[in-house]
């Protein structure tokens, strides 16, 4: 099973400037889709997730078109081919 991960330009220094990375996880959620894209690029998750594994507050994760809160968080299955993108939340006024 193989992911396509978008990253978001301001995390780009951890996969070497690029914008999207293909991982092929252990398992078949979005937790695994992490795991395998630490393994490759140190330093991502922890500024996607918190200690605990949870996604950051002020990050959205998306596995095609569906919002994973609304989903089962990192618990949501990823298919086979499916990407994955990670967008920090804007904020301002």
């Amino acid at each position: 099973m193989t992911t396509t991960v978008r990253i978001p330009t301001i995390l780009r220094q951890y996969t070497g400037g690029a914008g999207e990375v293909r991982v092929a996880p252990a398992g078949p959620t979005v937790a695994d889709a992490l795991r395998a894209l630490e393994a490759d690029h140190p330093g991502v998750l922890a500024r996607v997730c918190d200690e605990r594994g949870a996604l950051r507050r002020f990050v959205n994760l998306y596995v095609g078109e569906d919002d994973v809160r609304m989903a089962e968080g990192m618990g949501t299955k990823v298919p086979d081919g499916a990407l994955i993108s990670i967008i920090p939340a804007v904020a301002g006024g």
